[in-house]
């Protein structure tokens, strides 16, 4: 039998914040916000970024790699569909990704933001599709924990 085309995946990166659910959550609604912890980077240069926040609504967008990348001058492209969203509770999102003309993911995300004595637990359930020349599931892992990390610094955590 030969390999899968597809490889499935689902993992979970679970971060706590010391702020309130509510300042958590609107980093992830406000677009001014979320641009500056995940769209901006300094291994690429954002070329869009766009958002409407609500259910049915979207996230896209695309940057180019630096020179210093092993992925030099290539375009990421993300899509998100909203598809369920509760007010300081749980944001669910359906997404595609490529690189170049590649498809290499679809993936279905659940952000749950649990209030804490000490702030905010960000649980993050990722259950994703990776094709053929993918970054695979243990790169897009460390990448949403190198984003959080992102967003820790942005809300002054």
């Amino acid at each position: 039998m030969s390999q899968p085309s597809v490889l499935h995946n689902t993992f979970v990166v679970e971060r706590n914040f010391p702020k309130s659910p509510e300042v958590v959550f609107s980093a992830f609604t406000d677009p001014a916000k979320k641009r500056r912890w995940f769209g901006e980077g300094e291994h690429h240069k954002l070329e869009e970024f766009e958002m409407d926040f609500r259910v049915g609504g979207f996230e896209s967008f695309r940057y180019r790699f630096n020179e210093t990348t092993p992925l030099a001058g290539k375009i990421l492209a993300n899509k998100v569909s909203f598809e369920d969203i509760i007010p300081n509770r749980r944001i669910v999102t359906s997404s595609t990704m490529s690189v170049g003309d590649q498809h290499i993911s679809s993936s279905l995300i659940t952000f749950e933001f649990l209030e804490t004595s000490t702030g905010t637990d960000l649980i993050c359930t990722h259950q994703g599709a990776f094709y053929e020349g993918s970054d695979g599931p243990q790169m897009r892992e460390g990448g949403w924990r190198t984003l959080f990390e992102k967003l820790s610094a942005m809300i002054g955590s």
